[in-house]
Order: structure tokens, then sequence, then C-alpha cells
């Protein structure tokens, strides 16, 4: 050791040798550190800051910076076709898990495409179109490699209940036609808009409780539409709330029933909650639930044909118009009276679809740990569905149920999707006729068992476990899909959505703090019951950014919290409180009305003769509690940068008062300090309260040991 670090050494020891000798009350004060003032900004760099935050939060052209330009046009390709960037090293092996996964897909995809356009009011083959073109769009521009693309469930039955209260789909076929066009365009539109402009964070605003309550309430409709084709019912009513529709199920039950149809619902409904099961129970099994659909169809169907039942009242599919998609660009509105509730449906239906779709992608990307890019799944989504409105399709997004099919297969990339479209092709160029005879039953029964897993309890029972105004959310999106249509469940469930924002922002929570024994940690009192408060010294946290909206209920609340401590250590004869510390660390951020909320605290708690000291205000608080001038207020050596250091500088304070009353007492008396001690000592020894007594006797303490 060289003589530098000794006397480095012995030049700590002095020091240390030198605080200890020091006053107890003037031990603490030589560690205090002053809270930071952050640089000034300019104010725009500043707003460009917080717009970068806002909207390009993950940096989107990091990869282009120091690049050439021939670098930079190959990187803009590929950031909107993702393909030109992973079909560079695509081989054999992927190919081969994606063809098995596109073929799974596509044998659960035809019987669920045909079902789903009639929950739609729409013929049969506009279901397996936008199993054709869409699937295609998104393989070259989404960055999901487990999504499997085409109509779904949900969506259906939404633009199926919203286009028929504009449109009755029975008596003008073609304008139905038309508006559902439109209602795609448009929800194509609002997606790709949404990415383009980098909005995704509004789809947020949806909780993931109330989807859970959203999603069951649909899946309960869903099956309750499904009893027409099951029980073989041809008048139905149009409404879909329970009420209505189990009105119309038992007013047609001595007349409307058939036992031939129901035989073959209930029948084939068994097997596919059977194949279901089996699926469920092992993995490797997880092609029973795929294909159980398709042979459930040709089961059916061959049955039909060969008994004649369509004869005895059992409602078939009839002819499925074949060939590919016609092109429908002539057909949407752009004018005229129905544009704007196709906008309006469409926002709606493509708000749900992009929903559910980057829920989709979001899991399953966890589950093979990779990342998507929420907006460009947005904009992929918006291209396919407005690709797909040109070309006789509706609104399609990702299937929970496919993609979950798909990724149990082992697909490998979005080549499955190709896979699943080439097969839906060749099913409209050669196989629909054969579809002719196959029962509206079954595709009752398919529906069903589909949608029976959009059913979480075990998800609601969590969510009533963690959290109940949650459980709230996704209580009343239920209710309000089940008892009135799919539109007031959503509306109900944005509403308690944005109520649970605004009431966490108008109403933040506040706390108060105690040490922690043994350390120099202050902490909730409630969470930690051994936490001790400070004598004379109230310490409060805030635990939320202080706006206009909420300013007034926390300096409201902070004086609650304050007359209530006031009566409690006025009842147990403790030392008054002298000090009032409000801990922001939370406090993210502070506007004007925050600021003017201080002052009020501050000129409230000065008529009770109490000092209000804040620690550790972040850089955004303490530089405009700078800027108003408020740290002059209440003067700068009243902002810590921990609870600790505001205690320790306001104890010697509280001593040095309650030692010069005991010196004052001792004087009167004609006594030592030293005597007066023991007598306090004995005093406190004898009362039942000894704690009241500690005080004075640390004070005596430290005025003995005082120079």
């Amino acid at each position: 050791m060289d003589s530098k670090s000794c006397s480095n050494d012995v030049d700590v020891e002095t020091k240390e040798m030198d605080t200890r000798s020091l006053p107890a009350s003037r031990r603490g004060l030589m560690h205090l550190h002053k809270v930071g003032t952050p640089p000034k900004q300019n104010l725009l760099r500043e707003f460009t800051a917080r717009v970068k935050e806002t909207f390009f939060a993950d940096d989107p052209l990091r990869p282009f910076k120091d690049q050439p330009r021939s670098r930079k046009l190959v990187l803009g390709i590929q950031a909107i076709f993702p393909i030109f960037e992973w079909g560079r090293s695509y081989n054999w092996k992927k190919f081969r898990g994606d063809l098995i996964a596109g073929l799974t897909i596509a044998s659960l995809c035809i019987p669920q495409d045909i079902g789903y356009a009639k929950l739609a009011n729409l013929d049969p083959q506009y279901g397996l179109y936008s199993s054709f073109v869409p699937p295609l769009i998104y393989a070259f521009m989404g960055s999901s490699r487990d999504i499997a693309i085409g109509p779904v469930a949900v969506v259906s039955l939404l633009l199926g209940s919203m286009l028929s209260k504009e449109i009755d789909p029975n008596l003008n076929k073609a304008e139905y036609r038309r508006l559902a066009f439109t209602a795609t365009f448009f929800a194509g539109i609002t997606q790709a808009t949404l990415g383009f402009l980098r909005l995704g964070f509004l789809i947020d605003f949806l909780s993931h409780a109330a989807i859970i309550g959203f999603m069951a309430g649909a899946a309960i409709t869903i099956a309750l539409q499904q009893l027409k084709g099951l029980l073989g019912i041809k008048n139905f009513t149009k409404e879909t709330d329970i009420i209505s529709v189990m009105h119309s199920v038992w007013g047609n039950v001595h007349h409307g029933w058939n036992w031939q149809t129901i035989l073959i619902g209930v029948s084939f409904l068994s097997f596919l909650l059977v194949a279901k099961y089996i699926g469920k129970k092992n993995r490797k099994f997880f092609w029973v639930p795929a294909v159980a659909p398709l042979i459930s169809v040709i089961l059916s169907t061959f049955f039909v044909y060969i008994t004649h039942a369509e004869k005895k009242g059992v409602q078939i599919v009839k002819d499925i118009e074949k060939g590919i998609n016609p092109s429908s660009v002539y057909q949407i509105y752009f004018r005229g009276e129905y544009l704007l509730k196709g906008l309006k449906i469409g926002i709606v239906a493509g708000m749900i679809a992009l929903t559910e779709a980057v829920a989709i992608g979001r899991t399953f990307a966890s589950m093979k740990d990779y990342q998507i890019d929420g907006n460009k799944e947005m904009v992929a989504l918006g291209a396919m569905n407005v690709v797909g409105s040109m070309t006789s399709c509706y609104v399609a997004t990702g299937s929970f149920s496919r993609s979950a099919v798909n990724f149990m297969a082992g697909c490998e990339t979005a080549v499955s999707n190709v896979i699943m479209s080439c097969v839906v092709f060749l099913t409209l160029e050669f196989i629909t006729p054969l579809f002719k005879y196959t029962p509206n039953a079954i595709l009752a029964a398919i529906i069903i068992s589909a949608v029976a897993g959009l059913i979480d309890i075990p998800a609601a029972i969590l969510v009533w476990k963690i959290d109940k105004f949650d459980f709230v959310a996704c209580l009343g999106a239920f209710l309000g899909v089940v008892f009135k249509s799919v539109e007031i469940g959503l509306l109900i469930a944005v509403t308690i959505s944005f109520a649970k924002i605004l009431l966490q922002v108008t109403r933040p929570r506040t706390a108060i703090l105690g040490k922690v024994p043994m350390t120099n940690v202050y902490r909730n009192v409630l969470q930690y019951p051994e936490a001790a408060k400070v004598p004379g010294i109230l310490i409060v946290r805030v635990d939320s950014a202080i706006y206009f909206s909420n300013s007034n209920y926390v300096k409201e609340r902070i004086l609650r919290w304050l007359m209530d401590e006031e009566e409690r250590v006025k009842a147990a004869c403790l030392p008054m409180i002298q000090f009032l510390i409000v801990e922001m660390s939370p406090v993210t951020d502070i506007d004007t009305s925050g600021i003017h909320a201080l002052e009020e605290l501050h000129r409230s708690l000065e008529k009770k003769n109490i000092q209000l000291i804040l620690t550790n205000p972040g850089p955004v608080v303490m530089d405009k509690l700078e800027v108003s001038r408020f740290a002059n207020l209440i003067g700068e050596d009243k902002i810590f940068l921990t609870v600790a250091d505001a205690v320790s500088s306001c104890s010697p304070k509280q001593a040095n008062e309650v030692s010069s009353l005991v010196a004052s007492l001792a004087r009167w008396l004609r006594l030592p300090p030293t005597t007066l001690l023991l007598g306090l000592c004995l005093a406190s020894s004898l009362s039942s309260s000894w704690v009241k007594a500690l005080p004075a006797i640390v004070a005596c303490l430290l005025l003995i040991m005082s120079p």
C-alpha cells in the first residue's frame, strides 16, 4: 500500500472521528443532499421529444441510421413488406411446417366461413371469399407468424346486427351487400390510418377485462342465434338479446321445431365438443378438433343426400356460387345516404377486429419469443380489408381458434395463410357444388362449438380476485351484449373503461408513511403495520401526477390526513404535528392547478404553525416548482432528496425545543439536568404509559451530550 492511499485512509478516519464527535443534533445534517434542478430545455426540443415518445416510442427509423441510400430503400421495402426480410432465410423445412399447418387450418376454415357468412346475413360464398384474398395480402404485409386470417364470429355477428338495422337483408339483398362492402372498406381505412399515424395505443383503452366480458357475451349471443338452425325454426326473431331469442324459441316449440334437424344438429355438436375435448386434453391430437368440422360437413351432407332429409323439413345450404371473387369496386358507397352509415359501422367493426387481431398476435408472439410491430399489423390488416372490400369480401381479421390450430400444427411463417388461401381457391373453383346438401344444422353446430372457447370463466374469476372495478367492466360488457345488443355491450365496455381511467386520475391514492424498524426506509403504514410514525411529523405520499383534475382532491385529502392525525395525537397526549412531509417520488408531473393547490396547502399549514416539506420531486416537477417560485415560497431548504433526510432535519428542531423546555424546568426547580432526567425516568417507569415520557428523556440525553 503506497503512502498516498495511507494518507487517504487517515483522512477518512479523521473525518469519521470528527463526525462522531459532533453533537447528535448535527450528525444527520452532514450527509444531506440537495434536490437537483434539471437544466433548462429548449421549448421546441422538449415538444419534439414529447411527440417522439408518444408516437414513435419504438424508434422505427433506428435501422435506417448511418445507412447508404440503396440500403435505406431495401429497408423501406422490408418495413412495408416483411416477407422480403424473412423470405430470404426461408427453406424446405419451414415450408413443410407451413404446409401441414395451412392444410389443417383450411379444413377448419371452410365450414366455419360458410357459417360465419350466414351470421353476417350474407351468402355462403362471401365467407369463402374472405378467406381467399385477405390472407394473401396479410402474408406479404403482416409481422405475425402465427395469425390465421379470415372471418370471425364476433365481427360477423356485429356486422350482421348493425347492417340489418339499416337494410333488410331478405328484402333488399343487393343493397345490403353493398353496405357490407362499404363498411369493410372503411374498416380497412380506419385500421390503416391508425397504423400510419401510429395511434395504436388507442385500442388499449378497451381494457382486457372489458374484452373478456364482451367476448363471452358475444359468444352466448352467437350461440343463441344458432338455435334457429339447430332446431330447424323458420320464423325466427331478428333481435339478438336473450329475452327476444328465448321468446322466439319457446314460441315455436309446438309447430316450428323439426326433430330430424335437431337429431342431426345435436349429434354432430356432441361429436365436435368431444373432438375439442380430446384436442385440449392431449396436444398431440390437436388435429382432431381441426378436422372434425370438415368431417361433420362431409358426413352430414352425405346423410342428407342419401335420405333426402331436405324433403322432410331439414334446411340445407343449397347452391353456393362457384368461382373466385368478383370485383366489387363499383358497389362501394362513396356518396349518398349510406356513406355515413357505412363509415360508422366500418369504424366500429374495424376497431373490434383490430383489437382481437392484435391481442392474438401478441399472445402467440410471446409464446414463441419474438416481437410484432403493432403499427405494422394495423397497416397490414387495414390494407387487406381495403383490398377485400374491392374483391367481394367482408371484414376479416385474426381468428383465435384458427390461430391456435395454426400454432399447434407447427406453422413457421405466414406462408401457412397462403396455403390456406390456395385450398380455399380450389374449393371455390371445384368443390362448392358438393356443399349443396349441407344442412344448416351442422353449420350451427360448428359455430356453437367454435364460440364456446370465447367464454373464459377462469379469466373472469381472476379479474374478480385482482380488481373489483375491472370485474364491473367485464360484467357490464357481458350483460350489455346478452340483454341488449352487441353495440350496447361494446359501448358499456368502453364507457366503464374510460370511467376507470377518470376515477384513477381524479382520485389518486395517498398514503401515510412510517419508518420501518432498524432502517431508514419509510413505507405505507397500512402495508407495513410495524412501520412507526415519527412524533411531531406527518409523512404523506401522493401516488399520482397532480393535475387540474385532481389537484383540489389531493390538497383536501392531505388536510384530512392532517386533521385525523392531530385528533389522534391529541387523544394520546403525544407531541403535536409541527411538520408535514409530502413524499413526491411517484408524482411524475404537475401543472398550474397542482402548484396552486400546493400554495393553498402551504397557506393552510402556516395558519396552523405547521411547516410544509417536500421530498424527492422529479426533474419535471422540480423544474416547474422553480419556475413558479414555489420553491422560494416554502424555502429551498424545505425540499429534500429523501424522507430520511427530511426527518433527520426536523427531529433536531423538535429535540431542541423539548430540551429547552426541560432546561428551563431544571433551572426553575434549581436542579441539575441529570437529576431531572433521573426523576423523569423514575416517573416514566411508574407510569402506565411510559412511551409518553420518551421524547422528554431523549431530549434530556441530547441536552446532556451537547457541549
